[in-house]
């Protein structure tokens, strides 16, 4: 998919592959950096191979958002093979996705998703969410890891899809964020809506114009937000989203001035006040993870906790931040 990107006024002399990386939800720097040098990118229709290149105010960048994502690989560029199954029964499967896998087929690649090693490993799943979508009731960003319930049978896909309408599924998050919170815990309440300035990103509607932006299509949104462990400069937090909006904590953490470490397309604008030190490991995505997710069995009705432990990346950070 082709995508035109115009310089804004507070870009101007910035580098090419930070002005790109900003703009895209998702792909690393250094996946940039590389496309860049390929030469699938344009600045005002010449081609560009120099990443370190300022760009001026105005300048339009050219490049097809295909390349800029990783196909099945996850964040060091290893191919994902196989899902890591926390349970499986007749009716419902609960995963482990990892950080890179893509839940399943989007504009931008429509193979190698979650979906499809689904379907390779359970076999055929319930199109109750679309073709593309088999055995799917929920998802995860691309680059967010953590727990997945998906249903093997209609009736249970059903049934997990109807307690996710009605809020009764529980989600814990953990995240690890720049700076403390100034609470234990607090909801975060912002109305969210796409950003006028980019669609593909979503932002906190201004509370002044909260009732008119949501007469205009803007989505209510609550997370309850807890303080788990404070460190210099940053936390681990645990977020509960009530509700399911797009970005929904990554937007909410940013908008509560707790933006989430390694999150380029929501993640900290200008100074910190107090900066990762230099020797701190360098996240290649958000420090997102679905940690634990509670339903109620479709069949049975008992109420089922799954948990998936932190990733590598995130645990080589809170290690690095506990001894700082």
């Amino acid at each position: 998919m082709k995508r035109r990107i115009e310089v804004p006024e507070g870009a101007a002399g910035a580098r090419l592959d930070v002005v790109i990386s900003e703009a895209l939800d998702g792909p690393s720097r250094s996946r940039v950096q590389r496309m860049v040098k390929s030469g699938s990118v344009t600045v005002d229709g010449a081609e560009a191979r120099r990443p370190s290149a300022s760009v001026a105010a105005g300048a339009v960048i050219e490049l097809d958002t295909d390349d800029a994502y990783e196909v099945s690989t996850d964040v060091d560029g290893a191919v994902i093979d196989g899902l890591d199954v926390l349970h499986q029964d007749e009716h419902v499967a609960v995963v482990h996705k990892p950080a890179g896998l893509l839940t399943h087929p989007s504009s931008r690649q429509r193979g190698g998703t979650l979906a499809d090693l689904a379907v390779e490993r359970f076999g055929a799943l319930p199109q109750v969410q679309g073709e593309d979508r088999p055995g799917i009731v929920h998802r995860l960003d691309r680059l967010t890891s953590g727990v997945m319930v998906l249903g093997l049978t209609t009736d249970a896909l059903e049934h997990l899809k109807a307690q996710f309408k009605d809020r009764t599924v529980q989600k814990t998050y953990h995240a690890v964020v720049h700076g403390n919170p100034r609470f234990d815990s607090e909801w975060l309440t912002g109305a969210i809506e796409s950003s006028p300035k980019s669609p593909d990103r979503m932002r906190v509607v201004p509370e002044h114009l909260r009732e008119e932006r949501l007469a205009e299509g803007a989505r209510a949104a609550e997370t309850f937000l807890e303080r788990v462990e404070d460190f210099r400069g940053a936390s681990l937090v645990a977020a509960h989203p009530k509700t399911g909006r797009t970005h929904q904590i990554r937007v909410h953490l940013q908008a509560a001035g707790l933006p989430i470490v390694g999150d380029r397309a929501y993640g900290a604008r200008g100074a910190l006040k107090e900066p990762l030190p230099k020797a701190a490991p360098v996240m290649e995505r958000p420090s997102l993870h679905a940690r634990s997710l509670s339903f109620d069995h479709p069949m049975s009705g008992e109420r089922m906790t799954f948990e998936a432990p932190l990733p590598e990346d995130m645990e080589r950070l809170l290690a690095f931040l506990r001894g700082a």
